[in-house]
């Protein structure tokens, strides 16, 4: 039978191997960076059939190496931790800020002639009530 180099978790932080050396908390957390850990899970709350919540749960825990090496590398383009500008550096940001207040000035004009064109129904509302007055004035 082969034996196993893998560590069993004793009390105390230690690991025994099967080898019979032991190994401290500082020589598990090395081998699990080295190697990787996900810890993946779902937790759904129902009542009555009827899906209230659902929380899904997927942890990794790997060294930057190791997440590289895998394909996660998502830290290196993310602005908030890159460093770079707000805009990732590609000057989207800076064009999202500039259409920003270009739609903006563009609401703040419909806004203005809508404003305008309930003024202009108003006023030929009254001056019809207006019209309709004098006329039933001069029927009288």
């Amino acid at each position: 039978m082969a034996q196993s180099n893998q560590p069993a978790v004793g009390i105390g932080g230690t690991a025994a191997y099967a080898s019979g050396e032991t190994a401290n908390l500082a020589d598990i957390l090395e081998r699990v960076l080295d190697k990787g850990l996900v810890i993946a899970g779902d937790v759904r709350v129902n009542l009555l059939d009827i899906e209230l919540l659902t929380v899904k749960l997927r942890l990794v825990i790997a060294s930057l190496e190791t997440a590289r090496e895998v394909g996660m590398d998502w830290w290196e383009r993310d602005p908030w931790f890159t460093g770079s500008d707000r805009d990732g550096g590609d000057g989207s940001g800076r064009e999202l800020e500039r259409e920003n207040r270009e739609l903006r000035r563009r609401v703040a004009e419909l806004e203005s002639d809508a404003g305008k064109a309930r003024k202009s129904v108003k006023s030929r509302g009254r001056q019809r009530e207006l019209e309709s007055d004098e006329s039933e004035s001069a029927e009288r």
